[in-house]
C-alpha cells in the first residue's frame, strides 16, 4: 500500500523491538505467535475508536502490531512454511511478524542427529544435548520486502543481550513472506485479518 513508502527507515526494527519484549514478557515455553503489522496513523483513521485508546507514545509508533492468535507450537519449519503458505493478508496489513522458539545445536552437533528415526526422536535427541541452545526468534517483513530479526537466548535472558539484524533470521523472514504472495488456493476473505484491533494495547511491552 502507499503508506509503506512513507514509513520511516527504522519502522520495521522498532516494531520487531517491541513484539520480542511483549513476548519475552510473558516467559519462554510459548506456542508460536503471529502479528500483523499496520501502519498506525491508517489504524487510527479506520478505527477512531482507538484514539482513546492508544496514547501519544503509542501513536508515536509507526508500525502498530496486531496479534493474530497462537499458531500451533512444535512446528517444524517446513510445517510452519505451508501453514503461512495458507494466509492471505488484507490491504491493510503492511507487514508480519512471527514469534517462534527453537532448540539450536552447533554443526559439530548435527552430525550426530542424524540417526533419528522420527520428528519425535530427534526433538527428544536435539533437547537433551548438552551443546543446546534454546532461543526466541522473532522474524519480521514488510509487504515491499524489507526484513528484520531479533533473537533471544535463554541462557542469556536480558533485553540487552538480544541480537538485532536484517539478516538475522533470513529462513524465517523467507517463509513469513509468501503471507504476501498470491496463492491459488486462498479465496478473498480469507486468512486473520486486523480483527481484535482493540486489543492493541495488549500488544505493547
Amino acid at each position: 500500500m502507499d503508506s509503506v513508502g512513507i514509513l520511516p527507515p527504522d519502522a520495521l526494527s522498532r516494531a520487531v523491538v517491541e513484539i520480542e519484549k511483549h513476548v519475552s514478557s510473558a516467559g519462554w515455553d510459548q506456542p508460536a505467535q503471529l502479528f500483523a503489522l499496520v501502519p498506525t496513523e491508517e489504524l487510527l483513521r479506520a478505527e477512531p475508536q482507538l484514539a482513546a485508546e492508544l496514547g501519544a507514545e503509542d501513536a508515536s509508533q509507526p508500525l502498530t502490531p496486531v496479534a493474530q492468535g497462537e499458531l500451533p507450537g512444535g512446528l517444524e519449519d517446513e510445517h510452519l512454511a505451508d501453514a503461512l503458505g495458507r494466509i492471505e493478508w488484507p490491504d491493510g496489513v503492511s507487514g508480519c511478524a512471527l514469534a517462534i522458539e527453537r532448540v539450536v545445536l552447533p554443526a559439530s552437533a548435527e552430525a550426530g542427529l542424524s540417526s533419528a528415526e522420527s520428528d519425535a526422536e530427534l526433538a527428544r535427541m536435539a533437547g537433551s544435548d548438552p551443546r543446546r541452545h534454546e532461543v526466541r526468534m522473532v522474524a519480521a517483513v514488510l509487504r515491499e520486502g524489507d526484513r528484520f530479526g531479533a533473537v533471544r537466548l535463554r541462557s542469556h535472558d536480558e533485553d540487552s543481550a538480544v541480537l538485532t539484524g536484517a539478516d538475522l533470521v533470513p529462513t524465517l523472514c523467507e517463509v513469513l513472506s509468501l503471507t504476501f504472495e498470491p496463492s491459488v488456493d486462498n479465496r478473498p476473505g480469507e486468512g486473520p485479518g486486523v480483527d481484535g484491533m482493540s486489543d492493541n494495547e495488549e500488544n505493547r511491552s
